[in-house]
């Protein structure tokens, strides 16, 4: 986990690359009950993990050494994973409107949700 690297005390605070695609690999043969099921159970342990490192204010602003963006501080780590899920709740709200699209009518001129591409 990448905020373990920060937090540690090693000199060397380098990110290992992280395929941002390997998930669908992995996914692969599962359905959506197995797949919610590993979720909630690896969301649970990261949680506890994260509770567990007692981050403070000095805490976030430790730094790390991503491998494409150079620098960056536990801070930003943190809210990029914040942004991260709320970008998850967009698509799955997304995805639900759109079954509306053409059950609403006139009203589409006014839901942003469904005519964003």
């Amino acid at each position: 986990m990448r905020a373990k690297i920060i937090l540690s005390n090693h000199q060397n605070k380098t990110f290992t690359p992280f395929d941002r695609f390997a998930q669908f690999e992995a996914s692969k043969g599962k359905n959506i009950d197995d797949l919610l099921h590993e979720f909630e159970l690896l969301r649970s342990d990261n949680l506890k993990a994260l509770a567990g490192m007692n981050i403070d204010q000095a805490s976030l602003k430790l730094t790390g050494e991503h491998p494409d963006f150079g620098t960056v501080t536990l801070r930003q780590l943190l809210a990029t994973w914040a942004v991260h899920d709320l970008n998850h709740i967009y698509q799955i709200t997304r995805a639900m409107a759109k079954q509306y699209r053409e059950d609403i009518g006139p009203w589409i001129k006014y839901l942003r949700l469904i005519n964003e591409s």
